[in-house]
């Protein structure tokens, strides 16, 4: 018998519902009322959306998200600003007790990953972990923060056709694991670039340079277009077969509806949350 786990695909919806919504998973999952969840979503609008620790004001540059409508809201998690636009967002909420569940940041980002490692396999793509020569991490053993490195994904990377594949961020409340990220089908990378604030045209540069190997694109490493119900599938026969579950679809209650309202307005919502230094 496999272990039953909650799916819910919740489509585009607005930023500040999105992480609401993760969160509210989360509590409920602490306390018990639901099984472990996985959960697909888009956004509506598009959004730029910046890691906990982040200082908004300093990095992002308002007028250009405003003067392309784009949304804005702070993650729960850490990890660096993202441009959520032609992407399937997932999200795993899963207790740190589970069996199996490795208590280290690393080592669960990558069990947890593997369900996307499947899923780009499943697309037809060559995809692979790749862990760190020895000597990188001989070197790291000897920077005074390596602690750090050790729980870096880095040290896991997922590689989608020799390109190194970001957007994964954890975060670990009331004894549950969030983890949630973007499988990119397109990114536009000016406008990416023109919602950051840089100290110079060099710097600005330097980023559209790095971008293409920081981010990778699915719909740049095949010639047939690839699309988000195709993508859902994919993915979630992926995590079902990673994690050795099976996937029930579930809606939420009216009651459960409202509390992730809530949660919207007394955060997500808020300049407290999303401007806080």
């Amino acid at each position: 018998m496999k272990t039953k786990w909650y799916f819910i695909n919740s489509g585009p919806c607005s930023p500040s519902y999105n992480m609401a919504l993760d969160e509210a998973l989360l509590d409920w999952h602490s306390e018990g009322h639901i099984p472990p969840v996985i959960r697909f979503y888009e956004w509506n609008p598009a959004t730029l959306s910046i890691g906990y620790f982040q200082r908004a004001e300093k990095d992002i540059d308002f007028e250009a998200l405003r003067a392309q409508n784009l949304g804005f809201v702070r993650r729960p998690t850490g990890g660096r600003a993202v441009l959520h636009e032609s992407e399937l967002t997932y999200s795993i909420i899963v207790t740190e007790q589970y069996p199996n569940m490795p208590a280290s940041v690393t080592e669960a980002y990558r069990v947890l990953s593997e369900g996307l490692l499947l899923g780009f396999q499943n697309l037809g793509l060559d995809a692979y972990f790749s862990i760190p020569d020895t000597e990188e991490k001989q070197a790291d053993l000897k920077k005074p923060k390596s602690a750090v490195c050790f729980d870096a994904p880095s040290w896991y990377e997922l590689v989608v056709e020799g390109k190194k594949v970001a957007g994964s961020a954890q975060t670990r409340q009331k004894g549950v694991i969030l983890q949630h990220g973007a499988i990119l089908l397109d990114l536009d990378e000016e406008k990416l670039l023109s919602v950051f604030n840089f100290p110079s045209p060099e710097a600005k540069e330097k980023m559209r340079e790095k971008l293409p190997q920081k981010a990778v694109a699915i719909n740049r490493l095949t010639d047939k277009e690839i699309t988000i119900p195709q993508c859902i599938v994919a993915f979630k026969d992926g995590f079902e077969k990673a994690l050795e579950i099976e996937l029930v679809p579930y809606q939420l209650t009216e009651e459960q509806l409202n509390y992730v309202k809530k949660l919207e307005e007394t955060k997500y919502l808020t300049n407290e949350w999303n401007f806080r230094k």
